[in-house]
């Protein structure tokens, strides 16, 4: 174990210093600043900083890579713990300091498995480092329900590396900045220029996949209104705010009652769907009347007392009318911990507001749910958080899917920068997958993102407006929505091969020498 002396020494001090420092340029990467370039110099850096130390070295390296990231990177986390949590500061400040520090443990793992590997330097940073992030990041994303938050990959969807997304997912830009960093420190390290090939092959399969047009435009656009209810949180659900809030909305349709298809946000419906059929039955009845679909938000609780977290659509859905329940839904899937269920709950909701905040006993949809039907078009919906998960995304899709439909309500994170890095892990979905995102929230971001991933239009945080605009649809699939991770699990498995085989050789041929 390190102590307070060996951190004391300069050299040690300024490693730490300088991996804190790296990791929190790493943000700078992401959204809002989305300066993309930063990803690769922290990198690079993180992979200078260990190389030649002892492994657990490394590992306090590479954690405090993590602090620095993830303090700077999802400290936004802190504005739910202090405005909904109803806990002490310090309290509030000790919890998000144990989800940073947590989160940090993964590239600390990284670290130290790169350096106890004993490797020689170009197989340890060309094909160990990349393949290990690989499978330290997907084990994030899954354990204890998952947190796929700020994979680099998705740091460069205004960089020239984005052209992967279609091919290997927002993982295989991940790999693709491994090997250029590995390039990179391997160059620094050594001193030879030769070592710059594999980050120039990179680049070459980049440039050269930007100009593949893997989906094809069908020439048609919808008419698309998004309304966003700018509802705060404190009174979306007090019982006194219920039909004001339902009528602004009412009001806001209204107005759009010519759009295609009419959307509103996650939960925008403050009350139970079994508790407004009259009102839901209007709805529906108006939306036919206007020759339009509406999509929204609504919670419920069926016949058996469990409580889903849905998406249901009125009007032009192919039903010929509405009834409850809703036959044209979905339920949310990937529930966020203490936000939509508790873990241990008969120990932790007792202790403070955090653990009890509304609507936080939900249960499970199934994994893969057919597609919703609005005015003829194929919406395969992700809920809030679950957009970030790109495989579940990906198994939502079909031959026919027409969007990718995410409601949410980011109104819980304030002025942060969390709302950005939800609007660009929305938008890496759309390039992945090469279908437009309908993004509707209750605060901001509201957007609409074309296929290629950019901004069709969107609107500022905070008003309460109507995003209404023309989206083009597309016919065809990706080969990451056909393949999914599949060739970045045969990418693991050939290097991991490729290592032995090549490492054994190295081991042969320096045995065959030192004998002569």
């Amino acid at each position: 174990m390190l102590n307070i002396e060996t951190f004391k020494r300069p050299q040690v001090f300024m490693r730490i210093f300088g991996a804190a420092f790296s990791g929190a340029l790493a943000t700078l990467a992401f959204a809002p600043y989305s300066f993309w370039p930063a990803m690769l110099v922290s990198l690079v850096a993180l992979l200078l900083l260990i190389h030649g130390q002892s492994p657990k070295r490394a590992s306090y390296i590479g954690f405090f890579w993590g602090l620095g990231q993830f303090g700077t990177g999802v400290g936004w986390v802190y504005v739910v713990i202090e405005k909904f949590g109803g806990l002490p500061t310090a309290i509030g400040l000790a919890l998000i300091g144990l989800l940073v520090a947590y989160l940090a443990l993964f590239p600390a793992l990284f670290s130290y498995i790169l350096r106890r590997v004993q490797l020689p330097l170009a197989l340890s940073y060309l094909l160990l480092a990349p393949s290990l992030w690989l499978l330290v990041d997907w084990f994030r994303g899954w354990f204890l329900t998952g947190f796929p938050w700020l994979w680099p990959g998705y740091s460069q969807i205004e960089g020239p590396l984005a052209s992967f997304a279609p091919m290997f997912g927002v993982q295989g830009i991940t790999l693709a900045l491994l090997i250029i960093s590995g390039s990179i420190a391997i160059t620094l390290i050594n001193r030879k220029a030769s070592a710059l090939l594999p980050a120039l092959v990179v680049g070459a399969v980049a440039t050269g996949a930007s100009f593949v047009p893997w989906v094809q435009e069908t020439g048609e656009s919808v008419d698309v209104a998004m309304v966003q209810g700018n509802v705060p949180q404190e009174l979306k659900w007090l019982p006194s705010q219920r039909w004001p809030t339902l009528l602004a909305y009412q009001d806001m349709t209204r107005q759009n009652w010519d759009a295609d298809i009419v959307i509103w946000p996650e939960a925008a419906i403050p009350a139970l769907e079994r508790d407004l059929p009259d009102f839901l039955a209007r709805l529906d009845a108006a939306a036919i009347n206007n020759d339009t679909a509406l999509v929204t938000g609504v919670l419920d609780i069926n016949s058996d007392g469990k409580a889903y977290n849905n998406v249901i659509t009125l009007g032009d859905n192919g039903e010929g009318g509405y009834s409850y329940p809703s036959s044209q839904r979905y339920s949310k899937h990937h529930l966020l911990v203490f936000g939509e269920f508790v873990p241990f709950e008969d120990i932790l909701r007792p202790l403070a507001p955090l653990f009890n905040l509304p609507m936080s006993s939900f249960s499970r949809g199934d994994y893969t749910q057919s597609n919703i039907d609005a005015k003829g078009y194929q919406l395969a919906p992700a809920i809030c958080y679950e957009i970030a998960f790109s495989d579940q995304v990906r198994h939502s899709l079909t031959e026919e899917s027409d969007f990718i439909l995410t409601l949410s309500n980011d109104t819980w994170f304030g002025t942060s920068i969390g709302p950005h890095q939800h609007l660009e892990i929305a938008r890496m979905r759309a390039l992945e997958n090469g279908k437009p995102v309908l993004r509707a929230t209750n605060t901001g971001l509201t957007a609409a993102i074309d296929y290629k991933g950019e901004i069709i239009d969107q609107i500022p945080q905070f008003e309460t407006v109507v995003l209404r605009t023309d989206v083009p649809t597309t016919i065809g699939q990706t080969p990451y929505t056909r393949f999914g991770d599949w060739p970045l699990y045969a990418w693991i498995v050939l290097s991991g091969l490729a290592l032995v085989l090549l490492n054994r050789g190295q081991k042969s041929a320096v045995s065959t020498q030192s004998q002569q």
